[in-house]
């Protein structure tokens, strides 16, 4: 591949802070609010035009493992209950579904609050380390390239972008093949009714099972079979419903052109489904997309080298540690790599209990300075596919955002 060579420049340092949190999605909102509350000049850079990520930008607005999650996570679920936000099912108990635009306008209202100064639509390019420890982001957006100081830092990206800018070691992939879980692109979708479509979604104590094959099947008769075989339907309103059905297989997170082949890729897919869905008629005769996702729902990316590695092993064995961030519930969740094979979810046979992460899998091994928070963490691969889910997310921000302004 020919090369061009940049001519040095001088970058300017735009900001300096105490704690510098990139990514905005819930590890990050929840590492920069409890960082900012502990008295912190606290910075916040997402690449999106919102707060949020998997839960806004990703549309996916469903809150995964919460139930037993303190602080932050309780604060805003009580609060987006208040302002009439949660989903409720038809014996008025609350689900797991949110309204994607209350929450967006409730974590700037919180992080503003906080005094958290927020930079939306800015990318983290680089990162800059001297004597072994983390001194400076840089980042790119309208302004130009310019780089940002902190004390400490939090990567909240997901994909450990800051971490590996830095140099810091990973993982990647299953151990063994390399593969990677599938993306999903998510989509809000309008013009049915929950009394009409009662069959096609799960709730109360249902099985997952029944509503999504019933819906695949009804897909599949519209002339498009969906790429994930357990297609979910999720209420947020009577007529509002988040759409899970779609995955792309064997692309990775971390190249730029799987990502626009994922994303196009997707977006037809969601179209041709919904389409299909309406040209039956009936309770599908209305069926419209009302918005796709503006980022594909990346499941795995870098798992970042930490002083702890979080294990199968653990969770099987349902470990405590005396610096436990939280403690998961979720079971293992690792969705297809091989669509020849299956296109659900794949069986592992361990049989798991609930386990805690540490700190000590917050804080990075390779360099000095650096916290991660959300799906980056150390972990082997089976782990991540229980943790990477939001509400453990946002208890790993918190605490990495409370060690961080200590630091």
């Amino acid at each position: 591949m020919p090369h061009i060579t940049e001519p040095a420049r001088e970058i300017p340092v735009a900001a300096e802070y105490d704690v510098l949190v990139c990514g905005a999605g819930p590890a990050g909102v929840a590492a920069a609010l409890a960082a900012a509350r502990a008295g912190a000049r606290t910075g916040l850079v997402e690449v999106h035009g919102c707060l949020g990520g998997i839960w806004t930008a990703g549309l996916l607005a469903y809150f995964l493992d919460v139930n037993n999650k303190p602080g932050i996570m309780a604060e805003l679920i009580a609060e987006l209950e208040k302002r009439g936000a949660r989903a409720h099912d038809s014996q008025g108990r609350p689900t797991c579904a949110f309204d994607v635009e209350e929450v967006k306008i409730l974590l700037e209202e919180r992080c503003q609050a906080a005094g958290v100064d927020i930079r939306l639509h800015t990318r983290l390019v680089a990162a800059r380390v001297a004597d072994g420890r983390l001194t400076h982001a840089i980042v790119e957006d309208k302004s130009g390239r310019r780089a940002l100081a902190a004390r400490a830092f939090v990567d909240c990206t997901g994909d450990g972008d800051l971490a590996a800018r830095a140099g810091c070691g990973f993982d990647f992939g299953h151990p063994e093949t390399g593969a990677t879980q599938p993306f999903s692109l998510i989509a809000l979708v309008g013009g049915i009714r929950k009394s009409e479509v009662r069959p096609f979604f799960r709730e109360g104590d249902d099985t997952w099972a029944e509503p999504k094959e019933r819906l695949r099947e009804r897909m599949a008769a519209g002339g498009c079979d969906p790429s994930y075989g357990r297609p979910s339907l999720f209420p947020v309103r009577e007529d509002f419903f988040i759409l899970m059905s779609n995955h792309e297989y064997q692309f990775k997170g971390i190249r730029a052109e799987d990502l626009t082949a994922a994303t196009l890729k997707a977006r037809r897919e969601l179209n041709d489904q919904i389409n299909g869905l309406r040209a039956q008629g009936g309770v599908w005769q209305g069926i419209r997309l009302l918005a796709t996702a503006e980022q594909i729902g990346v499941r795995e990316g870098r798992r970042i080298h930490g002083r702890h590695t979080v294990t199968i092993d653990e969770m099987v064995a349902g470990v405590r540690h005396p610096d436990a961030v939280c403690r998961v519930h979720f079971g293992i969740d690792v969705h297809s790599t091989n669509p020849k094979a299956h296109k659900g979810i794949e069986a592992t046979g361990h049989r798991t209990q609930p386990y805690d992460i540490p700190l000590r899998a917050l804080i990075a091994k390779d360099i000095e300075g650096l916290l991660m928070a959300g799906r980056c963490i150390s972990g082997d691969f089976l782990a991540h596919s229980s943790y990477r889910v939001t509400g453990n997310a946002v208890a790993m921000g918190e605490a990495a955002g409370r060690h961080a302004a200590a630091l």
